[in-house]
């Protein structure tokens, strides 16, 4: 086990916990897992038997639920949509980080090409000097 009571190469989405773990881990009854998994609170990942396994980040949320419910009186179905919500804005946070990294891809690629094509006419270009005179244009009259 590596230190913070994961297995090696687990982090912490791993779901590695028991019920009766997790539920001292999160100072909840096992019941009250039960119940949280349930109503949709929080999901543990599943064994192929059947078997309820946590991951730290499931401990974390169990806590946080616990402490919306207890120290500021959340009822359980506005707890969920608080998490709901949470989750969506780490979806929302996740998806501007791939458009922020896109937009500057394209910005580079977009300068490359812009940087080629300057260098393939400046061949073309003949060099004029730069005068100070100023030459009057008169239409000739016919």
């Amino acid at each position: 086990m590596a230190f913070g009571g994961l297995p090696a190469g687990a982090d912490e989405d791993t779901p590695v916990f028991v019920i009766s773990v997790a539920a001292q881990l999160s100072g909840l009854h096992a019941q009250t897992l039960r119940a949280y998994d349930r109503q949709g609170l929080v999901s543990p990942g599943r064994t192929p038997g059947g078997g309820r396994r946590y991951s730290m980040r499931d401990i974390a949320l169990l806590r946080e639920v616990q402490r919306l419910s207890q120290e500021h009186g959340v009822n359980l179905a506005g707890i969920k949509r608080i998490i709901e919500l949470e989750n969506q804005v780490d979806a929302l946070r996740s998806r501007v980080q791939e458009l922020t990294e896109e937009l500057a891809a394209a910005y580079a690629a977009a300068e490359q090409a812009a940087a080629a094509v300057h260098a393939s006419y400046r061949k073309d270009l003949v060099p004029v000097r730069q005068e100070t005179a100023l030459v009057v244009w008169k239409p000739r009259r016919r």
